[in-house]
């Protein structure tokens, strides 16, 4: 198969079991059979799928993060201040590496919004609709213990494979919601996050981890503040976790504004 002849038999299996949106036409240009299928995905309902349909997504999602262009931890050099440490400017998706950190919410299946650009709904969406429905089995496993209404506290991770994705695994972790003025409490959270994070990854044998910018979109945290929280505490991981074997931390970044302010605060470490 072609890449435009998977997606045309991914979107419609998607509509077939999605009847009420049969009748979408496919479109005739590329992009916009993308984002049909990007959409279709993001509202598919947490269910298993058969093997041939998830043979032609994998086949799908691996070409198109390919396509996009996969950065290796290998190729990237360490920040000046310490060489545990790495900034990289990119799409968290196209990264290989042992894990990369999801900015979750509290349901943790992901995000349905159709084409929404926050990193829960990208990570979704070329993982594979395997990861919604690992989580939802996860999250199936909770509510049977701590019951029907369980939401995946602030601060505790879990874990996943990365199915299409280049990483070996997601660790997907819920950050602190800044509704009005940051407090102590918010901050204690975010930084809780990252130690959190650091502990699962390591505990499933990972040597490296790329942390998005946890809480600084629709969270609402300050993006400044974030930054020195986060360095701060894989600072301090790193220091007290000498013998662990994660030995190497990315921070990605996605917005430009994000990219100054930690290269500020990183390259004033290593004044």
């Amino acid at each position: 198969m072609t890449q435009e002849e998977r997606r045309k038999y991914l979107i419609r299996e998607l509509q077939k079991e999605m009847p009420e949106y049969g009748k979408i036409h496919i479109p005739e240009d590329e992009q916009g059979q993308q984002d049909l299928l990007r959409a279709l995905f993001n509202v598919r309902m947490p269910a298993p799928a058969s093997k041939e349909f998830l043979q032609v997504q994998d086949e799908y999602l691996i070409c198109r993060t390919k396509e996009k262009g996969i950065t290796d931890l290998q190729d990237l050099q360490p920040v000046k201040s310490d060489s545990r440490l790495y900034l990289w400017q990119g799409d968290i998706t196209t990264l290989r590496c042992d894990a990369i950190v999801n900015a979750a919410n509290s349901q943790m299946t992901g995000c349905y919004r159709p084409l929404h650009n926050c990193e829960d709904n990208i990570v979704g969406t070329y993982a594979g609709c395997q990861l919604r429905y690992e989580m939802d089995q996860k999250m199936k496993e909770c509510r049977k213990q701590y019951g029907q209404d369980y939401e995946q506290p602030t601060a505790v991770p879990m874990i996943s494979s990365a199915y299409d994705l280049p990483s070996k695994y997601i660790v997907h972790v819920v950050g602190p919601i800044v509704s009005s003025s940051l407090k102590q409490e918010h901050k204690d959270q975010l930084a809780e996050c990252y130690r959190a994070s650091l502990d699962l990854a390591a505990e499933n044998g990972c040597k490296n981890i790329a942390f998005c910018c946890i809480s600084t979109g629709v969270f609402m945290f300050p993006q400044d503040k974030a930054a020195e929280i986060a360095i701060a505490a894989v600072k301090k991981w790193l220091d007290t976790h000498p013998d662990s074997c994660m030995k190497n931390v990315i921070f990605n970044v996605f917005k430009d504004s994000d990219l100054k302010i930690y290269q500020r605060l990183l390259e004033s470490q290593a004044a």
